[in-house]
């Protein structure tokens, strides 16, 4: 029987949940991917595949936003098992390994403190997992996600890209214009998905991909763990 998600609720963490504890079933899949509708891969399969399975941590972004929207949301009748200084927000888009997936449809703990506190205007897509990892595994994650997202127009939904937004110097910039760690060295290699992106921009990039990114060297070079 299939259940209706609504966003921001306890469905959704849910569904990603049931996803999780499923994918957990086949014992081959040891990294696990959780990416919107709207978001399109910056890479060929193979650089992605490499990059995370050579990766020393899991991809879920954690941090203390003392803003209203961040430790705002924070219900002091979550304590005391969860305080304001465990409270944690982050992207719903995420990364993890197999450890860390286990961690995260086994906890009976902070789940249902979540459900019966985080109510509008506290989003558990936003918190439950951030706040989780920080609890109980933060050394597992790089603090950080791999889908790059455009929030420079302010508001409270990031930029969404159009058919006449895409083009290779684009692309280009989303896919190397940044630098970050990457199993404790410095790598141009910081995104491997990125959102926004309207259906009209499927054409254009279908026939930007197969003649521009379709060589993978240069990025298996980059993100080669022995250099």
């Amino acid at each position: 029987m299939t259940k209706p998600v609504h966003w921001g609720r306890v469905t959704m963490i849910d569904a990603e949940r049931r996803l999780l504890a499923n994918a957990l079933l086949d014992f081959s899949n040891e990294r696990f991917v959780l990416l919107s509708e709207t978001c399109i891969p910056l890479f060929n399969f193979t650089t992605i595949y490499t990059y995370l399975m050579n990766s020393n941590h899991s991809f879920l972004s954690s941090f203390d936003d003392p803003r209203r929207i961040g430790r705002g949301r924070y219900n002091k009748r979550m304590w005391p098992t969860i305080t304001l200084s465990n409270w944690r927000k982050g992207s719903q888009w995420f990364e993890v390994s197999r450890r860390l997936a286990v961690e995260i449809v086994s906890d009976v703990t902070y789940y249902p403190v979540f459900q019966e506190h985080c109510l509008p205007p506290c989003y558990m897509d936003e918190h439950y997992l951030p706040t989780l990892v920080n609890k109980r595994c933060p050394e597992l994650t790089s603090n950080t996600s791999i889908t790059w997202t455009d929030w420079s127009q302010g508001g409270s939904h990031p930029k969404r890209f159009v058919r006449r937004d895409v083009s290779v110097t684009f692309l280009n910039r989303v896919r190397f214009g940044f630098n970050c760690t990457y199993n404790g060295v410095m790598s141009s290699i910081c995104f491997l998905f990125a959102r926004k992106f309207d259906p009209s921009t499927l054409e254009p990039l279908l026939k930007i991909f197969p003649t521009q990114f379709g060589d993978s060297h240069r990025c298996s070079v980059m993100i080669n763990p022995n250099h």
